[in-house]
């Protein structure tokens, strides 16, 4: 059986639908204790889990119990804030005494798998380790969803999403992976401002999108709309070098980024604060300090919100992961203090104060789960949607092709998964990016 949902897992196209999209797939073949539903969503103006949780709380726990079932967990736990009082009842309907919830305040990043294995089981991830080397697997809302789905055999074909920020009225969707965000912009009435730029998958840790063409893949999160000239924007498109200079030349050495860091609190190796000081430093001076930035989630703490001078702490603390990686003999992860600090708690980031310290409040609105979906006349499907190899199609130009149908799979005996149509149509191009099909 769990060979058999291995299968229909993989053959779905499951990948998390969150982060850099791993392979669903591989999680299952794990043998672990306790299965994690990481339902914290905590991005400030996304709820589009909070939409989906509501609408589709059966199919959820249905999904965690078959991760439960494919890795031999006894120990089902909903990972979720309080506050989502209206999910929560839903689910509740369909849990047993197999499955608790493990309530969270209104904080940021509680949606850290790093800091959701800790709080629910005690365990510390190993540095650089994954959440199976301490005997749990942890998936969010809509992969849980997938995943029970897979089971029917029904293909990932779309991907939920919140559009919020400056935009005419915030939703939250569901639409065909594919179609461009200019489709997306457009379920939420278009934008309200002349020269918009996408954050994809929220204000802390999205991507820059300044493409309105751009097409959804499935671990398309959301999109906060910002006009291109608001500090947020402006912070995250500068270039590195600008970066590195203000890093050179401003930073005091408050520790504010690294007393604020999630990863220092729990007794990491991470310091930021010491690895804006590594800038100003040459050869074995400059890479001792830059590997105490090695173990940065990226969640954006230090740098928008915890520096009293807007400095680039994680810019940093990125720069150094890239120093590592050009040496041929890399160092050992630096094992930290192995315990959590003792003002952790005290120290979390309670959303409404990060919603000001960003300049959203403004558009700090209820972006409700909505029916209305985007139509397309045409979706280009991306290769590469997932950590692994990139698919190779098999399809060619001039097929017919159905909704659902499988355009192309990753190489054999690479990691990977299958991406699929999500409209009935005709392949009219296809290139070493892509694969374009219109009605």
């Amino acid at each position: 059986m769990t060979q058999q949902i291995v299968d229909q897992v993989r053959e779905a196209g499951v990948i998390g639908a969150g982060g850099a999209g791993f392979p669903t797939y591989v999680k299952l073949q794990a043998k672990v204790d306790t299965y994690i539903a990481n339902a914290a969503e905590c991005e400030p103006l996304l709820e589009k889990d909070q939409g989906l949780m509501r609408a589709y709380a059966e199919e959820m726990i249905h999904g965690l119990r078959v991760g439960m079932q494919a890795t031999g967990a006894k120990r089902g736990v909903v990972a979720i804030k309080k506050k989502y009082t209206e999910a929560i009842a839903e689910l509740q309907q369909h849990v047993g005494p197999d499955i608790h919830f493990y309530y969270y305040d209104n904080f940021y990043p509680a949606g850290d798998e790093v800091i959701i294995v800790y709080d629910v089981m005690g365990r510390l991830i190993p540095p650089g380790g994954i959440p199976l080397d301490v005997g749990c697997v942890v998936n969010n809302v809509e992969t849980l969803i997938n995943i029970s789905r897979a089971t029917r055999g029904i293909p990932v074909t779309h991907t939920a999403l919140t559009v919020a920020g400056c935009v005419r009225e915030p939703v939250s969707a569901v639409v065909p992976i594919g179609v461009t965000a200019r489709e997306v912009l457009a379920l939420a009435g278009g934008v309200t401002v002349d020269d918009p730029v996408l954050l994809d998958g929220g204000a802390m840790m999205g991507k820059v999108v300044d493409d309105l063409d751009t097409p959804l893949v499935k671990n398309s999160g959301g999109y906060i709309v910002l006009d291109r000239s608001h500090k947020l924007i402006q912070r995250k498109t500068a270039p590195m070098e600008t970066k590195v200079q203000i890093a050179k030349s401003s930073c005091d050495q408050c520790m504010y980024c690294t007393e604020l860091c999630p990863r220092f609190l729990l007794g990491y190796a991470i310091e930021p604060h010491k690895v804006m000081r590594s800038v100003g430093f040459e050869g074995e001076a400059e890479l001792g300090w830059a590997q105490l930035g090695i173990q940065c989630c990226e969640c954006s703490i230090c740098d928008l919100y915890a520096c009293p001078e807007d400095l680039p702490p994680k810019d940093m603390c990125i720069r150094s992961k890239g120093i590592f990686r050009l040496l041929e003999e890399k160092p050992a992860l630096l094992p930290g203090v192995g315990e959590p600090h003792p003002m952790r708690d005290a120290r979390r980031v309670p959303i409404p104060a990060l919603v000001r310290r960003l300049g959203l409040e403004e558009w700090d609105v209820h972006a409700p789960m909505t029916d209305r979906t985007v139509t397309p006349s045409r979706v280009q499907i991306r290769l590469q949607q997932h950590i692994g190899a990139p698919c190779v199609p098999i399809v060619s130009v001039g097929d017919q092709v159905a909704f659902g149908q499988k355009l192309a799979e990753p190489p054999a005996g690479k990691l990977g998964v299958p991406v699929h149509c999500s409209i009935d149509g005709r392949v009219t191009h296809i290139d070493q990016n892509a694969i374009w099909v219109e009605r």
